[in-house]
């Protein structure tokens, strides 16, 4: 790992807190901007939830606001103002600005692809990568980043995202053992039911991968953890019959880790969104019985 570099941009003070924009480094040549948001009235050490947008503008969304100019109220559909929705629950938020999205979409490049996950995704695999592998490792980061700061209870750290950003979540949840709960958005479903019937962008494939194993398979690997899948009912491209499907697998996953009680599905009534009322008080739950168990 190279030298995180942490550096601070600016703080504003916020009336649900205070929101910071940082950068730190991933790796050579990968800065990672990112907002940290501490809710107000809260005393540290913070419980976190970082916070992952998909293909959109970037995660300047989360915080509501313009992405090139941040201090100009931005207006957010679909509940995707996700470090705003911490804030109001008392739960600090770091938002990573995901590679190919936002302030990282290819700015250089002389000819860029339509979708900008595209470009990245071809220059990963050319260089023996994944995106999908390369933004688990800015996460990790993320986490590395947090415990430099002081304030952030590393045994309470989660991740959350919709679309893209529940990819994230999913991937990183299975793999980073720092992660303690997780809450991925309209992603969760079979591959075969979804990235491998529907289009989706390039930045949803791992060579090989179903060869080996369903995305249920995947996110097993989080058991007996909590998780907190959420669902569109008129989603049309995670179908809500292939994920119902596949989170009655997770539940066989997880009755096995002996952690049934720790899997849940939210479906809300529309389509490819986050719901923050269905979702927020089953995932509050989960960290508080977590809080209770790490304090003793």
């Amino acid at each position: 790992r190279c030298a995180l570099r942490p550096r601070r941009l600016w703080l504003h003070e916020h009336p649900l807190g205070t929101i910071e924009k940082v950068v730190f480094t991933a790796e050579p040549f990968a800065d990672v901007p990112a907002y940290v948001c501490l809710p107000k009235g809260v005393k540290p050490p913070y419980t976190f939830m970082i916070c992952l947008q998909g293909h959109s503008t970037g995660m300047h969304n989360s915080i509501a606001v313009q992405r090139d100019d941040e201090d100009k109220p931005h207006q957010v559909a679909g509940d995707r103002d996700f470090a705003l929705g911490c804030l109001k629950r008392g739960i600090a938020a770091l938002c990573i600005e995901q590679r190919s999205f936002g302030l990282r979409r290819e700015q250089k490049q002389q000819q860029v692809s339509p979708h900008g996950c595209h470009d990245a995704t071809m220059h990963a695999l050319m260089l023996g990568r994944t995106l999908i592998g390369e933004r688990v490792h800015d996460v990790d980061r993320g986490i590395d980043y947090l415990a430099t700061r002081g304030d952030a209870d590393m045994r309470m750290i989660g991740v959350m995202g919709n679309s893209g950003g529940g990819t994230l979540s999913v991937f990183s949840a299975a793999l980073l053992p720092r992660i303690a709960y997780a809450m991925p958005s309209c992603y969760f479903c079979t591959f075969r039911d979804s990235i491998m019937s529907i289009y989706h962008c390039a930045d949803n494939y791992i060579p090989g991968l179903l060869r080996y194993a369903e995305m249920a398979d995947v996110m097993g690997l989080f058991a007996p953890k909590p998780v907190v899948i959420v669902a569109g009912a008129k989603d049309t491209i995670f179908p809500i019959g292939a994920t119902r499907k596949a989170f009655k697998d997770l539940q066989r996953i997880y009755r096995a880790s002996g952690a049934g009680e720790r899997c849940h599905l939210v479906v809300g009534k529309e389509g490819h969104r986050f719901y923050a009322d269905d979702a927020w008080p089953v995932m509050l739950k989960e960290i508080a019985r977590l809080k209770r168990a790490v304090n003793g």
